[in-house]
């Protein structure tokens, strides 16, 4: 693939000065904002219709207001209650408090549940307000998540293919997650603030950016490689600023440093989150590419019977797919976007991969920006075509399927 304006002119992460950063007219972020929030309220319609016209999967689990509403609950699926018993109880008290040795709350971090609370106390004391503040921190969450990756695709791309990458990350089939009460759209936009200020030698912001991220899903802590390596590259020779870049990557573990350290004073093992983790069935550790294959071989050889016959093949063959198009992809990002682009997604892809199953694969998928941004710099418009029509396609079948409480989450 041909290089870019000025690709070949500068290493791939290498970062501009703050000073020399692209000056962007307001008028673009106020439009990525508006365009963000419009397709949250359509995304929002496409669900409500979706849950009206086809039947449940399985009965609700929960409701936001107590009693069923067609249009409120489809916020509201899976995970989205424990974020709520946090936000609400926090890890010590409610019905899924934490108890030794069995499934708790402390397998979810703590920051997008506290945004919860917080903006909860300013709707008032009804229950109900911290889902509806789950809705709004992830809404806003994600508007400012868009802004941030146009910002950051600007450093490698023209402005208009770096619309183009926001409108891929908007629209990648798993996306819907960025507009229900899940942690998905606060982690991208502290993911993809940290990238932006390590790349234009910002550390303070960086390594705060990085610090929440980390304080917000457990993957976060894979992001330091990536941000060390853009760090080592990008930093000036001069020792105050690899001084600098140093202390931005040692304060990214501040967020699960932090969130460790009360887990040790609430149970005596700093890391009883990840052994909670393991009680839900997840073990990583394993060798990653074994479900992949296998799930290649199975679509190869017998497809129809394992889509019809194996109650769970569905779901994990939109799981699977998504994991296995970002693996194809990753020489590609690493050629023309660097090699602290593609350490992220290898690291993100290699800890659910390892544990051998495809839940939630979608759906970590989703934040790996970098892959967006590579698939903006395609020159084809017949490829840009056909990638828009997949993964809105792909999109509304997802939605359609979270929202009637299907196993996909």
């Amino acid at each position: 693939m041909a290089p870019l304006t000025g690709a070949a002119d500068a290493p791939p992460q290498a970062a501009r000065p703050a000073g020399l950063v692209r000056s962007e007219p307001a008028s673009i972020a106020l439009r990525i904002t508006a365009a963000a929030v419009a397709f949250r309220l359509l995304s929002a319609l496409v669900a409500f219709i979706a849950h009206v016209v086809f039947p449940s999967y399985r009965p609700d689990q929960f409701t936001v207001f107590g009693r069923p509403s067609p249009f409120w609950d489809t916020f509201a699926r899976y995970d989205s209650g424990w974020y709520y018993q946090i936000a609400r109880y926090g890890y010590t008290a409610g019905p899924v408090h934490f108890v030794p040795g069995g499934r708790s709350s402390i397998a979810f971090f703590p920051l997008y549940p506290l945004l919860m609370r917080y903006v909860a106390q300013l709707l008032g004391p009804n229950p109900a307000n911290f889902y509806l503040a789950g809705i709004i921190v992830s809404w806003i969450a994600f508007a400012l998540a868009m802004v941030m990756l146009y910002k950051l695709a600007r450093l490698d791309l023209p402005r208009h293919r770096a619309e183009r990458a926001v409108l891929y990350a908007a629209i990648f089939p798993f996306a819907f997650f960025y507009g229900v009460v899940y942690s998905e759209s606060v982690f991208l936009l502290f993911t993809v603030s940290s990238f932006y200020f390590f790349r234009t030698r910002r550390w303070a912001l960086g390594g705060m950016c990085g610090a929440l991220a980390t304080a917000t899903r457990v993957t976060g802590i894979m992001m330091l490689p990536p941000l060390a390596w853009i760090a080592w590259r990008s930093a000036r020779p001069e020792r105050r600023d690899r001084i600098a870049a140093l202390a931005a990557v040692a304060f990214v573990t501040a967020g699960i440093g932090a969130y460790s350290f009360y887990i040790y004073r609430l149970s005596g093992n700093p890391f009883e989150w990840a052994a909670t983790i393991t009680r839900w069935g997840y073990y990583p550790g394993g060798m990653p590419w074994v479900a992949p294959l296998r799930l290649v071989r199975t679509l190869a050889t017998h497809p129809y019977t394992y889509l019809t016959t194996d109650r769970l093949a569905p779901y994990d063959t939109l799981n699977g797919l998504s994991a296995i198009f970002f693996i194809a992809a990753t020489p590609f990002v690493w050629r023309r976007l660097g090699a602290g682009y593609a350490l992220f997604i290898i690291a993100n892809l290699w800890l659910p991969l390892s544990s051998g199953v495809f839940e939630g694969v979608g759906r970590y998928c989703a934040v790996l920006f970098p892959c967006f941004i590579w698939l903006a710099t395609v020159r084809s418009r017949i490829v840009s075509g056909a990638v828009i029509v997949l993964f809105a396609v792909c999109y509304t079948l997802c939605l359609a399927l979270f929202t009637n409480i299907h196993p996909l989450f």
